[in-house]
């Protein structure tokens, strides 16, 4: 391996700051494993994706540490670069809550998670393509979606997942359903809802998804989770049970799997990409790339 080239791009601010700490000996394991090392601190909000973008071709890795939004930018960064071209890809989570991470096992220790990089097995993903954007792991509408965007960074890295709890409860007497008509494969579903999510991961906001058991990460499909609208109070009571006992069909949820998706609604409706805000349309198709990058992980 010596002699390849790595390129390292960090956010400062992420989680509690604490790569600060850590720098020196994530960059001396890299060297130590037979890497030429390039080090970018990010600077502002996007920076991870045009330095990937712009500079990604002249290195072998390219390893990106902090949350789920410098993750996003990374993704979407390195899918600005042809397949055959693109770099082998690491991740080192600082973020508050990193559901990319613990979906593949990835470590939350800095230094285990180089050393991961550096002596672990390659696995190839699958990224989601929505519009002109990619995401890593779930793109989402609904009650409480904006809440990981809008929630301020010093109370995300006093508080950690407590902040998200805050913020939502702060935004219940907000939530309105979306009428959307769903177009997946043969299936057709029309209806108010109160949350959807299109997903590739175990764990989203913190929390194992309702398909937690029935999720791979390289199979070419999303898990497709849609809530209705209660009519009433009691039917209130009714979907928070069926979401407890995780039934994945009910009068309430559905749950499914497909490789494209189409959403329509009649008036436009915010997403979120992996925990960033990822704009409002009326239209959309979402797409599934098989296996789009590379990342290095923990030898099973």
């Amino acid at each position: 391996m010596t002699g390849q080239k790595l390129l390292f791009v960090f956010n400062p601010a992420s989680g509690k700051a604490q790569i600060k700490n850590e720098l020196m000996n994530i960059i001396d394991i890299f060297v130590k494993g037979g890497y030429e090392v390039s080090v970018h601190p990010t600077q502002k909000k996007n920076d991870a994706f045009y330095y990937i973008s712009e500079n990604g071709l002249r290195f072998d890795t390219v390893v990106v540490s902090g949350g789920d939004g410098t993750l996003n930018e990374a993704v979407n960064g390195l899918m600005s670069i042809d397949i055959d071209k693109r770099p082998k890809f690491g991740y080192i989570p600082t973020g508050t809550v990193n559901d990319f991470a613990t979906s593949l096992n990835i470590s939350k220790k800095c230094g285990v998670a180089a050393n991961d990089i550096i002596s672990g097995e390659p696995f190839s993903f699958d990224v989601g393509r929505f519009k002109k954007r990619y995401f890593a792991y779930v793109a989402a509408f609904g009650a409480f979606t904006d809440v990981p965007y809008e929630t301020p960074q010093q109370s995300k890295n006093i508080w950690g997942n407590l902040a998200y709890i805050g913020e939502g409860i702060k935004r219940l007497p907000q939530i309105s359903p979306s009428f959307i008509r769903v177009e997946a494969d043969e299936k057709v579903i029309e209806g108010e809802f109160l949350l959807g999510l299109v997903s590739n991961s175990n764990s989203i906001a913190g929390m194992k998804t309702i398909s937690n058991k029935n999720v791979s990460l390289n199979d070419g499909l999303f898990e497709v989770t849609l809530i209705r609208n209660p009519e009433n109070p009691l039917s209130v009571q009714f979907m928070l049970s069926d979401l407890l006992q995780k039934k994945l069909d009910s009068k309430y949820i559905y749950n499914f799997k497909t490789s494209k998706i189409k959403f329509n609604s009649k008036e436009s409706i915010s997403w979120t990409l992996d925990g960033e805000y990822g704009g409002t349309t009326k239209r959309v198709v979402i797409e599934n790339i098989k296996e789009a990058i590379d990342i290095r992980v923990r030898n099973k």
